[in-house]
């Protein structure tokens, strides 16, 4: 299991349009041996695992460690993961969270709920940020050595700089 990715899909997921099943195979565009086990079902549980997550987010946001612990093992516990050790490549054997017979749903929410609970037990539960561009509401992971990660994507990071250095020559101008 590459838990740092999980984490990172988790926010991926988390800012992802899930819908409909159109978004949720957008979402799932590097993935296609899940489209066709997507249903409806998915979709619902997905939407209701978002809502349930972003107050996680919120918490790290704001360094509330505690609510992200408490948070993280409430998902945890509504939603238990099943590991299991994969041998469709008997050189490679790894680990999987989910098994086979696992809807697409189950798959997604384990892979995000370990891969987060194991970033916050590895790095701490103040590694989950909450984009500061104005107007964007994204989610990102930090997994920056020094913690300094504001932004969600470098889009929104050029935006903020750009508009802040607008802001500095325009009141340099009109002082």
């Amino acid at each position: 299991m590459d838990f740092l990715r999980y984490a990172e899909s988790a926010a991926a997921l988390l800012n992802a349009d899930v819908d409909d099943v159109d978004g949720l195979l957008t979402h799932l565009s590097d993935r296609h041996w899940l489209h066709a086990q997507t249903s409806d079902r998915d979709v619902a549980v997905l939407r209701r695992f978002q809502r349930d997550l972003r107050p996680i987010f919120d918490a790290s946001d704001a360094g509330r460690a505690s609510d992200v612990v408490t948070g993280l093992n409430e998902l945890l516990s509504q939603h238990p993961v099943t590991p299991m050790i994969s041998d469709h490549d008997p050189t490679h054997l790894h680990m999987h969270v989910a098994n086979r017979a696992a809807s697409v749903s189950d798959l997604l929410i384990g892979e995000s709920l370990m891969g987060l609970a194991t970033l916050v037990c590895d790095l701490g539960p103040t590694r989950l940020g909450v984009c500061s561009a104005t107007k964007c509401t994204n989610v990102y992971v930090d997994t920056s050595p020094n913690q300094s990660r504001r932004y969600c994507s470098d889009r929104c990071s050029s935006r903020a700089n750009v508009a802040a250095y607008r802001a500095r020559q325009k009141a340099a101008a009109t002082a």
